[in-house]
């Protein structure tokens, strides 16, 4: 059920309400001594919000975008085992130098 809002005409007052989509909208105002017409305003809406699992942006894609996200993971996984390599062997040379002076 969403929530409407509303404007009092009269008194300038704003409420919303939570009321089904088949319910009449109101017309009276809900201040007790106004009694002035009310006009439901056009509101923001509302997000979507997925819960649970499953829910992902490569969920629906096309199987030729799928395997070409997988070639670039894959190719970042090769280049960062490439790099952490190689930084593993700078820091024991590195070490080694200090050590011969």
């Amino acid at each position: 059920m969403p929530t409407y809002e509303y404007q009092c005409e009269k008194c300038d007052h704003e409420f919303e309400v939570f009321q089904s989509i088949k319910a009449d909208p109101l017309t009276d105002c809900p201040k007790g001594k106004c009694k002035g017409k009310v006009r439901r305003l056009i509101g923001t809406g509302a997000g979507i919000i997925f819960k649970g699992s499953g829910f992902y942006e490569t969920d629906y894609r096309s199987e030729s975008y799928k395997a070409g996200a997988k070639k670039d993971t894959d190719s970042k996984k090769s280049s960062t085992k490439k790099d952490s390599k190689s930084k593993s062997d700078s820091k024991p040379k590195a070490s080694k130098e200090k050590k011969k002076n």
